[in-house]
C-alpha cells in the first residue's frame, strides 16, 4: 500500500519503531524508576513523590497483593481520581503480574456491577468517598480483596488531617461507608513492606490493562491492551514529541513538567501523561478535580508546566476562567488535544493567549490509544487529526472494505503494533472491528495528498437528511464560533419529510440569544440542509468523565 504521510515526516523522524527494547511494560517502568530515582515523579496536594519512592512503594504494594494469593493474570480494579495512590497501585499490580482494570468513578450502581462482573475482578482499590456504590454491588462479584484509600493517604499526616478537615467543612463529608473485610491503604503498604516482593516475568503478549471503552456510542467493552501494545505506543509517541518542531522546543529527558487534569483511568491520560512522561523522567502534576477550573488556574500558576493534555471543553473552559490569560506561559512547550474534535475557534484563542499551539491528535481505546498526531508547531487550523504515527498504517475504505482514493470520504481503518488483540470475552464484537490485522475505527474521514487525515464524524453520529450526509462536528464548529455560544451538541432526530433533521442543543452565555439568531448564523455558513431545524437551549450538556459531549444521551 502507498504511505503518502511518510514524505511529510520531518527529517530524522523514524518511519518505524523498534519493538524489542523491553520485554514488558513493567521492565520499562522499573528502569525509569531506578534511572531517575532522585528526581520528583509526581506531585499532588503540594506533596512530591520521587521516582525512587514510587519504586519502593509499588514494590511494597506488589508484595501485599502476592500475599493475598493474587496470581499472575488476575484482574484488579482501580477506582479513584488522580491521586498519588494511582500510579503506585497500577505499577504495583503490574509488578505482581496482574492485569489492571480502570473503573470510572462516575459509574452508576448498574454500570459498576456490570463492569466488575464482566472483568471478573478478584481485587479492587477504591477511594473511600466512592465506596458506597462498591459496597452495594460487592456481593454480586468475585472480589475477595478490597483496599480502601483516602485522599491524603500518601501525604504527611499534618497535610492529610488538614485535607480531611477541609472536606468535612466544604463538602459535608461525614466519613466513608464501612466495607466489611476491607483493608486500609496504609495497612496494605505496611504489610507489603514486611514481605519480600517476588518479581513476575511478563512478556509483550501478556495483557497489561483491561481498558473499558467510553461507551459514548453504545455498551462499554473491555479492550485487552497488552504490554507490547502499550510499549509500542510509547515508542511511537516519544520521537514525535521530542522532535524540535520550533525554536528548539522538543521535549527533553528530565526537563518536563506535565499537567495531568484528565483522569488517569482514561486511556488518553494513562498513556500520554503517565507512561510516556514517566519514561522521560518528567514531573507529573496530578489534578484531582479538573472541574474546578479556578483551582486548575492556581495549579498552573504554582508549577512551571511545560506540557498539558486535555479535551476541547477543558481548553474552552480555561479560556473563560478568570485570570487564566494572566498566567506566565513562558515554560509551555506542548498542548495536546484529543478525545473529541478540537474546534478551530478554541485552538486559535489558545495559541493567542498562551503562545503555544493547541495540537490535535487522534486515538481510540482499542489502539492504546494514539494513532495520528499533527506537528507540534501548529499552523494547521483546519480540523485535520494529523499524520499516522511511525509503524502505523491508515486507509480510508468504503462500506465493502475496499480502499478509496485520496480525498474520498469513508471509514478510517488502521493497523499497527498498538492495536489490541480483541475485546475481553466478546469474540463476536472483536470479529466485527478486527479484520485481517486491521482495526475498523467507526470514524468517517478523508486522507489528503500529503497523507494527513481529516475526520468528518463518527459513523454512528452521521445524520442523513434527504439522502445528504450531514456531519455533527461541522455544525458544532459553526455554532461554537458564535460569540456567546459556550458549548453545543448536534444530533439527528426523526423527521417525517426528510427522514432525519438536525437538532442542536446549545449552552450560551447570553440568555437573550434566540434560536432565530442562531439559525441565521448557520445559514450564513452552512448549506440549507445542514442548518438545524430544532435548536434547544440548556444550562449544561451531558459529558463523559474527560469532558466529551455524549451525543448518545442527547439523542
Amino acid at each position: 500500500m502507498e504511505r503518502p504521510w511518510l514524505a511529510s515526516y520531518p527529517p530524522g523522524m523514524p518511519q518505524h519503531i523498534a519493538d524489542d527494547e523491553f520485554p514488558s511494560l513493567t521492565a520499562l517502568l522499573e528502569q525509569s524508576a531506578r534511572r531517575y530515582s532522585k528526581r520528583p515523579a509526581f506531585v499532588s496536594f503540594g506533596h512530591y513523590l520521587s521516582y525512587g519512592e514510587v519504586d519502593e512503594l509499588s514494590a511494597s504494594f506488589a508484595a501485599f497483593l502476592q500475599s493475598r494469593g493474587l496470581e499472575r493474570g488476575a484482574r484488579i480494579g482501580l477506582m479513584m481520581p488522580n491521586l498519588l495512590q494511582y500510579p503506585i497501585a497500577a505499577f504495583g499490580a503490574l509488578r505482581a503480574g496482574l492485569v489492571v482494570v480502570n473503573i470510572n468513578p462516575q459509574y452508576t450502581v448498574r454500570e459498576l456491577r456490570a463492569q466488575l462482573r464482566d472483568a471478573e475482578l478478584t481485587a479492587v482499590v477504591v477511594l473511600d468517598m466512592l465506596g458506597a456504590g462498591l459496597r452495594e454491588v460487592l456481593q454480586d462479584t468475585p472480589i475477595k480483596t478490597v483496599v480502601v484509600t483516602a485522599l491524603g493517604d500518601l501525604l504527611p499526616l499534618p497535610k492529610a488531617w488538614a485535607l480531611g478537615a477541609a472536606l468535612k467543612i466544604s463538602k459535608g463529608w461525614r466519613g466513608p461507608p464501612v466495607i466489611s473485610g476491607a483493608i486500609a491503604w496504609r495497612s496494605a503498604l505496611s504489610q507489603g513492606h514486611r514481605r519480600e516482593f517476588r518479581a513476575i516475568a511478563r512478556c509483550r503478549q501478556d495483557p497489561a490493562f483491561l481498558q473499558y471503552t467510553g461507551g459514548t456510542t453504545g455498551v462499554s467493552k473491555g479492550a485487552i491492551l497488552s504490554h507490547g501494545n502499550l510499549l509500542a505506543n510509547i515508542a511511537q509517541i516519544t520521537p514525535w514529541i521530542r522532535y524540535p518542531w520550533s525554536e528548539g522546543k522538543g521535549l527533553n529527558e528530565c526537563e518536563e513538567v506535565i499537567l495531568t487534569a484528565l483522569p488517569l483511568y482514561h486511556i488518553f491520560a494513562l498513556t500520554a501523561n503517565w507512561l510516556v512522561f514517566f519514561a522521560l523522567g518528567a514531573l507529573n502534576v496530578l489534578v484531582t478535580d479538573p472541574r474546578d477550573l479556578t483551582g486548575l488556574v492556581r495549579t498552573l500558576r504554582r508549577y512551571p508546566v511545560t506540557c498539558m493534555t486535555g479535551v476541547n471543553t477543558l481548553f474552552a473552559g480555561l479560556l473563560r476562567t478568570l485570570d487564566f490569560e494572566k498566567l506566565d506561559f513562558s515554560c509551555f512547550k506542548m498542548t495536546l488535544g484529543g478525545g473529541m474534535a478540537v474546534q478551530s475557534t478554541v485552538a486559535d484563542e489558545w495559541q493567542m493567549v498562551t503562545g503555544t499551539a493547541l495540537t490535535e491528535a487522534y486515538g481510540l481505546t482499542e489502539a492504546s490509544p494514539a494513532v495520528c498526531i499533527n506537528p507540534l508547531d501548529g499552523g494547521q487550523g483546519d480540523g485535520g487529526i494529523g499524520y499516522p504515527l511511525p509503524s502505523t498504517d491508515c486507509e480510508i475504505r468504503n462500506e465493502a472494505g475496499h480502499g478509496l482514493a485520496l480525498g474520498e470520504t469513508g471509514e478510517l481503518w488502521l493497523r499497527g503494533p498498538q492495536v489490541m488483540p480483541g475485546y475481553w470475552r466478546r469474540p463476536a464484537e472483536s470479529a466485527v472491528v478486527l479484520k485481517d490485522g486491521w482495526l475498523r475505527t467507526g470514524d468517517l474521514g478523508t486522507m489528503d495528498a500529503k497523507g494527513r487525515i481529516h475526520l468528518k464524524d463518527r459513523l454512528k453520529d452521521m445524520v442523513l437528511v434527504s439522502g445528504f450526509n450531514v456531519y455533527p462536528n461541522e455544525i458544532e464548529a459553526v455554532l461554537a464560533s458564535h460569540p456567546v455560544v459556550v458549548e453545543v451538541g448536534v444530533v439527528g432526530i426523526p423527521d417525517a419529510k426528510s427522514g432525519q433533521c438536525v437538532k442542536a442543543v446549545v449552552v450560551a452565555d447570553d440568555s437573550e440569544l434566540s434560536s432565530a439568531e442562531l439559525e441565521a448564523w448557520c445559514r450564513q455558513n452552512l448549506a440549507a440542509y445542514k442548518v438545524p431545524k430544532v435548536i434547544e437551549f440548556r444550562a449544561s450538556l451531558p459529558k463523559s468523565t474527560v469532558g466529551k459531549i455524549l451525543r448518545r444521551e442527547l439523542r
